[in-house]
């Protein structure tokens, strides 16, 4: 299952940027959807469902001037 987040601007000039989220069974790497994680079962490997998440994280803006981390 994959989520892809958009970036919000949330004020004060704080970024929540734009992101995907990509869950997958732990045990064979298939690819979970909602009817998986509601039944706590891999459909692939038939196992009880351990996830594995990742994200990766996507630069959108960089602060140029005024501006310290």
């Amino acid at each position: 299952m994959k989520k892809v987040v958009q970036p919000k601007f949330l004020g004060s000039g704080i970024i929540d940027p734009a992101h995907e989220l990509e869950v997958v069974c732990a045990n064979c790497g298939f690819d979970v959807d909602e009817a998986e994680l509601a039944a706590d079962t891999c459909s692939d490997c038939g196992e009880s469902l351990v996830l594995k998440q990742s994200v990766a994280i996507k630069v959108t803006t960089v602060p140029m001037s005024g501006a310290t981390m």
